[in-house]
């Protein structure tokens, strides 16, 4: 019985065994919890392992634009070296299933295998829930987890648009309408966070500019976090990976960390998030960013406003 440390004995342990596929079957899961898995990896120092997800209750519930895209863009993304391939499929052509089961391989052969109540998320896999989990004979678990992936398509599929029920993550957030004027009227709590350092001017070797140091990739970039503001539980902590739509349409799944909690960035590539600025201030990667790029754009600062836990909406509108 496995209830405390979930993430631990499920989703790392197996690894020193040797194991190097994992098969994810999860009524309800994240992208937030993808990345947040990818990312950990790296602590094992184990080689590289293959990751498949099958998210099982699409045709019950149906699927959030912004998760769904969050899936997608996870998915075009280049997978850090402890990740061999990365994959996400919905069921969709059966019943929906509400089944947690985590299954390790090692090569084609089924070597642990757990079920219980944990979902594919980072609550259930927190410290602020009690889930059940349990070891399971690994090769019945594979079988039903097979039988499941028939019934599946890619979450980057042409046209899995048309089978799947897809509905906004929140109500002001209708793709199809420009959100902005709708969220200001609503009840929704925001922050706006500066762009400037200290001085009044855009870091030389850090937030925007992180990355313009030797032997870095010049794109590296964080949002800089006030101590005052961490203070107010706006952000989660703890290194919980949390998803941003923003005002031009893009998904970006970020994290708070450095010391103190004074950065927001892009966790599995931190320039990632360099990339998006550049590319909405029109500058070339790599570019050195002054403050009169910024001022030129139109402003020198981003709000974000919160939605729930996990999901967020950036400004960065003129």
């Amino acid at each position: 019985m496995k209830y405390s440390e979930l993430a631990r004995r499920v989703l790392f342990e197996p690894l020193r065994t040797g194991a190097d596929r994992l098969c994810i079957l999860s009524g309800y899961a994240t992208p937030n919890m993808a990345s947040w898995l990818i990312k950990n990896l790296k602590e094992f120092k184990s080689g590289p392992i293959d990751i498949s997800l099958i998210v099982g209750m699409v045709p019950f519930d149906g699927l959030s634009i912004a998760v769904h895209e969050g899936f997608k863009e996870l998915q075009k993304e280049k997978m850090p070296q402890e990740v061999a391939h990365y994959q996400c499929s919905y069921v969709y052509d059966s019943a929906p299933v509400h089944a947690k089961v985590y299954v390790w391989l090692k090569g084609d052969e089924p070597v642990a295998a757990f079920a219980g109540s944990a979902n594919f998320t980072q609550s259930a896999f927190g410290e602020k829930r009690r889930e059940y989990m349990v070891e399971c004979d690994a090769l019945e678990a594979y079988r039903y987890y097979c039988s499941v992936e028939n019934d599946t398509i890619f979450c980057n599929h042409a046209e899995v648009e048309e089978y799947v029920v897809l509905y906004p993550t929140h109500s002001v957030l209708d793709m199809e309408n420009k959100p902005v004027g709708s969220l200001s009227g609503e009840n929704i709590e925001t922050i706006t966070l500066s762009l400037l350092s200290e001085n009044g001017e855009v870091g030389t070797k850090s937030g925007l500019n992180w990355g313009q140091r030797s032997r870095r990739n010049k794109n590296e970039a964080y949002i800089p976090l006030p101590a005052p503001m961490v203070r107010t539980g706006f952000f989660p902590l703890n290194k919980q990976h949390f998803t941003v739509v923003t005002d031009d349409g893009h998904q970006l799944i970020l994290r708070v960390e450095q010391q103190g909690n004074k950065a927001i960035t892009t966790p599995l590539s931190n320039a990632q998030l360099g990339e998006y600025f550049r590319n909405r201030l029109g500058l070339a990667n790599g570019a050195y960013i002054w403050k009169s790029d910024l001022e030129a754009y139109g402003r020198t600062d981003v709000t974000f406003y919160k939605l729930d836990d996990e999901q967020f909406y950036m400004d960065f509108s003129v």
